[in-house]
């Protein structure tokens, strides 16, 4: 599918694009399947779908971009396709951080970082304090990442400063609970698009997603464009956001 078509509406002219805009990138082995390759082929082609979206996203003015890359549950595949895809994602460390850093766009990676290899944590690292005072758009990657852990390690950490009375378990509310989530300093998605045509959150931003839009597409994440992401925004800006209250 071409990326070769019309940006969205000038401002003024439409609703503006999603704030933050999260994408559950799903279907890379059954792109590499469906054309008799091994799945590490369909995650090689996705990293080129994640360049589309990270380019898509700054030129359209989303300002956070979350991508799902690799879920708590991702550990249970075999060791063969998590070896690859800690692969994969040392050559982006290595490879992708200084045009990330040319273009203004800030990388944070949330999730639990005690489950990746030293190597890794030490790219993640320089590559955050790299980008660190980039502005153009911030690129949220979560890694061996999950929803319900997320807010279990809030709850726990709560738990804890409570019984050590640095808080009042009547001091807490929503608020102080975000602040103590991965995302902490992350506004929380507007727009949540899954690839592929499943229609599920599979634990992804549970607590963040509350009153987030969910699109779900067909194409598979290997050819994702900036059209489906433009798309995506357009079916975002044509519904009535209400946070629980009555229509207008």
């Amino acid at each position: 599918m071409s990326d070769s078509i019309d940006a969205l509406p000038a401002p003024g002219s439409a609703p503006p694009p999603p704030v933050h805009v999260a994408i559950i990138m799903d279907g890379n082995g059954r792109w590499a399947k469906a054309r008799g390759l091994p799945r590490v082929a369909g995650h090689r082609r996705g990293t080129e779908a994640v360049r589309r979206a990270v380019a898509g996203a700054k030129e359209l003015g989303i300002r956070y971009l979350t991508l799902f890359g690799f879920s708590s549950e991702n550990w249970k595949r075999p060791a063969t396709e998590v070896s690859d895809l800690m692969g994969l994602l040392r050559l982006y460390l290595r490879g992708e951080i200084a045009d990330l850093h040319r273009n203004g766009v800030r990388l944070r990676i949330i999730g639990d970082r005690g489950r990746l290899s030293s190597d890794i944590v030490t790219l993640i690292d320089n590559a955050e304090e790299t980008t660190k005072a980039n502005n153009e758009l911030t690129l949220v990657v979560a890694l061996s990442y999950g929803g319900r852990a997320d807010i279990v390690s809030a709850a726990r950490r709560l738990a804890q400063a409570a019984a050590e009375g640095r808080i009042a378990a009547t001091d807490i509310d929503e608020e102080t609970f975000a602040r103590h989530l991965y995302t902490d300093g992350i506004p929380d998605p507007d727009l949540v698009i899954r690839t592929s045509g499943e229609k599920r959150l599979s634990n992804f931003l549970l607590w963040q997603s509350a009153y987030a839009e969910l699109v779900f597409v067909d194409t598979q994440w290997p050819d994702f464009s900036k059209r489906d992401l433009e798309d995506a925004i357009r079916e975002f800006q044509r519904r009535e956001r209400r946070y629980g209250a009555a229509s207008g």
